[in-house]
Protein backbone atom coordinates (compact mmCIF):
# COMPACT_ATOMS: atom_id res chain seq x y z
CA UNK A 1 0.00 0.00 0.00
CA UNK A 2 1.48 3.39 -0.92
CA UNK A 3 2.30 5.76 1.96
CA UNK A 4 -0.17 8.58 2.78
CA UNK A 5 1.39 11.46 1.38
CA UNK A 6 1.23 15.20 2.72
CA UNK A 7 0.96 17.80 -0.18
CA UNK A 8 2.35 20.86 0.42
CA UNK A 9 1.07 23.92 -2.21
CA UNK A 10 2.96 27.35 -2.24
CA UNK A 11 2.55 30.42 -4.60
CA UNK A 12 1.81 34.24 -4.32
CA UNK A 13 -1.94 35.41 -3.96
CA UNK A 14 -3.14 35.03 -7.18
CA UNK A 15 -1.24 32.67 -8.46
CA UNK A 16 -4.57 30.21 -8.43
CA UNK A 17 -2.83 27.73 -6.31
CA UNK A 18 -6.61 27.63 -4.00
CA UNK A 19 -8.37 27.02 -7.06
CA UNK A 20 -5.76 24.08 -7.92
CA UNK A 21 -6.04 22.62 -4.10
CA UNK A 22 -10.00 22.40 -4.73
CA UNK A 23 -9.48 20.68 -8.34
CA UNK A 24 -6.99 18.15 -7.05
CA UNK A 25 -9.12 17.36 -3.92
CA UNK A 26 -12.45 17.20 -6.65
CA UNK A 27 -10.67 14.85 -8.39
CA UNK A 28 -10.03 12.69 -5.96
CA UNK A 29 -11.70 12.34 -3.21
CA UNK A 30 -12.11 8.93 -2.01
CA UNK A 31 -7.72 9.69 -1.98
CA UNK A 32 -6.98 12.74 -0.86
CA UNK A 33 -8.42 15.37 1.71
CA UNK A 34 -7.82 18.97 2.10
CA UNK A 35 -5.97 20.05 5.27
CA UNK A 36 -8.16 23.15 6.89
CA UNK A 37 -5.25 25.40 8.35
CA UNK A 38 -5.99 28.14 10.47
CA UNK A 39 -5.91 31.85 10.46
CA UNK A 40 -6.86 35.14 12.73
CA UNK A 41 -7.87 37.03 9.76
CA UNK A 42 -11.45 38.09 9.25
CA UNK A 43 -13.53 35.50 6.92
CA UNK A 44 -14.26 36.96 3.41
CA UNK A 45 -17.72 37.27 2.15
CA UNK A 46 -19.26 33.24 1.94
CA UNK A 47 -16.40 31.42 3.71
CA UNK A 48 -17.31 29.29 6.78
CA UNK A 49 -15.58 28.46 9.81
CA UNK A 50 -14.46 25.24 9.63
CA UNK A 51 -14.93 24.23 6.18
CA UNK A 52 -12.69 27.31 4.68
CA UNK A 53 -10.36 27.85 7.36
CA UNK A 54 -10.62 27.67 10.78
CA UNK A 55 -11.13 31.62 12.11
CA UNK A 56 -9.24 31.81 15.42
CA UNK A 57 -8.51 35.39 17.44
CA UNK A 58 -4.84 36.03 17.55
CA UNK A 59 -5.32 34.83 21.74
CA UNK A 60 -6.52 31.84 20.79
CA UNK A 61 -3.78 31.15 17.77
CA UNK A 62 -1.00 32.15 20.48
CA UNK A 63 -2.13 29.92 22.89
CA UNK A 64 -2.46 26.94 21.30
CA UNK A 65 1.09 27.91 19.30
CA UNK A 66 2.44 28.11 22.39
CA UNK A 67 1.57 24.68 23.70
CA UNK A 68 2.75 23.22 21.08
CA UNK A 69 0.05 22.22 18.60
CA UNK A 70 0.90 24.01 14.82
CA UNK A 71 3.45 22.28 12.73
CA UNK A 72 4.22 25.19 11.48
CA UNK A 73 3.13 29.44 11.68
CA UNK A 74 3.21 32.11 9.73
CA UNK A 75 2.62 36.13 9.34
CA UNK A 76 0.99 36.91 6.17
CA UNK A 77 -0.48 40.53 5.47
CA UNK A 78 -0.14 40.99 8.83
CA UNK A 79 -2.19 37.72 10.12
CA UNK A 80 -1.39 34.89 11.33
CA UNK A 81 -1.68 31.75 9.65
CA UNK A 82 -0.70 27.92 10.93
CA UNK A 83 -1.60 24.36 10.63
CA UNK A 84 -2.13 21.86 13.75
CA UNK A 85 -0.60 18.93 13.63
CA UNK A 86 -3.79 17.02 14.67
CA UNK A 87 -5.22 18.66 11.36
CA UNK A 88 -2.89 16.78 8.93
CA UNK A 89 -2.80 13.62 11.26
CA UNK A 90 -6.10 12.92 11.21
CA UNK A 91 -6.30 12.48 7.69
CA UNK A 92 -2.78 10.51 7.28
CA UNK A 93 -3.64 8.40 10.26
CA UNK A 94 -6.74 7.76 8.35
CA UNK A 95 -4.96 6.29 5.06
CA UNK A 96 -5.63 9.91 3.10
CA UNK A 97 -3.10 12.00 1.31
CA UNK A 98 -3.05 15.36 2.98
CA UNK A 99 -3.09 18.36 0.88
CA UNK A 100 -2.07 21.49 2.62
CA UNK A 101 -1.81 24.96 1.08
CA UNK A 102 0.27 27.33 2.78
CA UNK A 103 2.75 30.25 1.92
CA UNK A 104 6.69 30.07 1.86
CA UNK A 105 7.16 30.86 5.94
CA UNK A 106 5.41 27.73 6.20
CA UNK A 107 6.57 26.03 3.99
CA UNK A 108 10.22 26.38 5.10
CA UNK A 109 8.99 25.50 8.38
CA UNK A 110 7.42 22.22 7.71
CA UNK A 111 10.49 21.44 5.60
CA UNK A 112 12.75 22.24 8.19
CA UNK A 113 10.98 19.67 10.88
CA UNK A 114 10.92 17.32 8.12
CA UNK A 115 15.08 17.31 8.18
CA UNK A 116 14.65 15.72 11.60
CA UNK A 117 11.07 13.74 11.30
CA UNK A 118 11.86 10.89 8.60
CA UNK A 119 8.25 9.83 8.58
CA UNK A 120 7.09 13.84 8.05
CA UNK A 121 10.12 13.59 5.07
CA UNK A 122 9.02 10.23 3.40
CA UNK A 123 5.17 11.70 3.52
CA UNK A 124 6.18 15.14 1.85
CA UNK A 125 5.84 16.81 -1.82
CA UNK A 126 6.20 20.60 -1.93
CA UNK A 127 4.78 22.59 -4.96
CA UNK A 128 5.05 26.19 -6.00
CA UNK A 129 3.26 27.41 -8.21
CA UNK A 130 5.29 30.50 -10.25
CA UNK A 131 3.61 33.21 -11.51
CA UNK A 132 6.73 35.87 -12.55
CA UNK A 133 4.99 38.40 -14.37
CA UNK A 134 3.80 41.55 -11.73
CA UNK A 135 1.62 42.70 -14.51
CA UNK A 136 0.17 39.08 -14.91
CA UNK A 137 -0.49 39.08 -11.23
CA UNK A 138 -1.88 42.10 -10.71
CA UNK A 139 -4.47 41.28 -13.16
CA UNK A 140 -5.47 38.54 -11.53
CA UNK A 141 -5.71 39.57 -8.08
CA UNK A 142 -7.85 42.79 -9.78
CA UNK A 143 -10.12 40.43 -11.39
CA UNK A 144 -11.11 38.32 -7.80
CA UNK A 145 -12.34 41.92 -7.10
CA UNK A 146 -12.33 40.76 -3.35
CA UNK A 147 -9.22 43.08 -2.42
CA UNK A 148 -8.57 46.84 -2.20
CA UNK A 149 -5.67 48.74 -4.04
CA UNK A 150 -3.52 49.00 -1.16
CA UNK A 151 -3.77 45.50 -0.42
CA UNK A 152 -3.52 44.33 -4.02
CA UNK A 153 0.11 46.51 -4.01
CA UNK A 154 1.17 44.59 -0.88
CA UNK A 155 0.58 40.80 -2.51
CA UNK A 156 2.20 41.95 -5.49
CA UNK A 157 5.39 43.25 -3.46
CA UNK A 158 5.12 40.20 -1.46
CA UNK A 159 5.22 37.98 -4.70
CA UNK A 160 8.77 39.29 -5.62
CA UNK A 161 9.99 37.72 -1.62
CA UNK A 162 7.70 34.38 -2.33
CA UNK A 163 9.42 33.35 -6.06
CA UNK A 164 13.04 33.72 -4.41
CA UNK A 165 12.14 30.62 -2.45
CA UNK A 166 10.38 28.61 -5.65
CA UNK A 167 13.75 26.87 -5.95
CA UNK A 168 13.55 25.18 -2.26
CA UNK A 169 10.42 23.04 -3.63
CA UNK A 170 10.60 19.54 -5.11
CA UNK A 171 8.25 20.92 -8.34
CA UNK A 172 7.60 24.09 -9.57
CA UNK A 173 4.38 24.80 -11.84
CA UNK A 174 5.13 27.78 -14.59
CA UNK A 175 1.45 28.95 -14.39
CA UNK A 176 -0.44 29.45 -17.54
CA UNK A 177 -4.35 28.54 -17.96
CA UNK A 178 -5.76 27.35 -15.33
CA UNK A 179 -6.62 23.99 -17.43
CA UNK A 180 -2.59 23.71 -17.44
CA UNK A 181 -2.00 24.58 -14.48
CA UNK A 182 -4.00 21.57 -12.97
CA UNK A 183 -2.63 19.01 -15.81
CA UNK A 184 0.09 19.40 -14.51
CA UNK A 185 -0.27 19.63 -10.75
CA UNK A 186 -2.27 16.40 -11.18
CA UNK A 187 0.46 14.45 -13.34
CA UNK A 188 3.31 16.08 -10.09
CA UNK A 189 0.48 14.07 -7.72
CA UNK A 190 0.03 10.79 -9.59
CA UNK A 191 3.86 10.39 -10.43
CA UNK A 192 4.49 11.08 -6.70
CA UNK A 193 1.74 8.72 -5.55
CA UNK A 194 3.28 5.79 -7.69
CA UNK A 195 6.63 6.48 -6.73
CA UNK A 196 6.36 6.44 -2.76
CA UNK A 197 5.90 3.01 -1.08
Amino acid sequence: MNRPLLIVVSGPAGSGKTTLCMRLTESYPQFIHRVITCTTRPPRVGEIDGEDYHFLTRQEFEAQYAEGKFLEKAVVHHNLYGCRKQDIAKHLSAGYDALLNVDVQGAASIRNQAESDKSLAESLVTVFVRVTDPVELRRRLTGRGTDPVDEIDRRVAASEYELQHAGHYQHVIESGPKEADFLELNKIYLHEKKSRV
